[in-house]
């Protein structure tokens, strides 16, 4: 009996080595689309006549893009940072977290990479998050709309 479940284990090894594995397929930002996101967002920026800072994320939230614009203060870098960071590891928009926090969840604090202020968005193909975008340095809902403005160059 040992020897038939040895030799049907092998069996199904053999088949499925020679059907070959099928790796999936991860869609990723590359340099044309992060151009294209950044134009829309520098356009929808000057449309609204602020000075922000963008900022473009994996979804590890690893740093791909990252301008300061003129007269977008200092902290700008570190809030869109942050705020992209925060839409890709958590894979919603930082706005949520704020709202989590505006609720009196004080524990969101305490977890990483965790950014509570509106700004931040992730960007999903086929419902898969594969990175983020952010704004700082106008209003937070600004900032939001800036990102949208991104976001929506991928689809054109």
């Amino acid at each position: 009996m040992f020897q038939m479940t040895k030799a049907i284990c092998f069996l199904l090894v053999a088949l499925t080595v020679a059907q070959g594995v099928e790796l999936s397929t991860k869609k990723t930002l590359n340099l044309t689309a992060i151009k294209a996101m950044v134009a829309a967002a520098e356009a929808e920026a000057a449309k609204r006549d602020v000075h922000v800072t963008i900022c473009i994320v994996d979804e590890s939230g690893n740093l791909l893009f990252l301008e300061k614009g003129d007269g977008a203060g200092l902290n700008t870098i570190q809030f869109a940072q942050r705020k992209a960071r925060h839409a890709a590891f958590y894979q919603a928009p930082s706005k949520k977290g704020a709202d989590t926090l505006k609720g009196g969840d004080l524990s969101v604090l305490a977890f990483p990479e965790y950014f509570p202020n509106q700004g931040g968005l992730p960007i999903k193909v086929d419902g898969q998050t594969i990175g983020a975008i952010a704004a700082s340095g106008a209003k937070s809902e600004v900032d939001e709309a800036i990102a949208q403005a991104g976001i929506d160059a991928l689809s054109k």
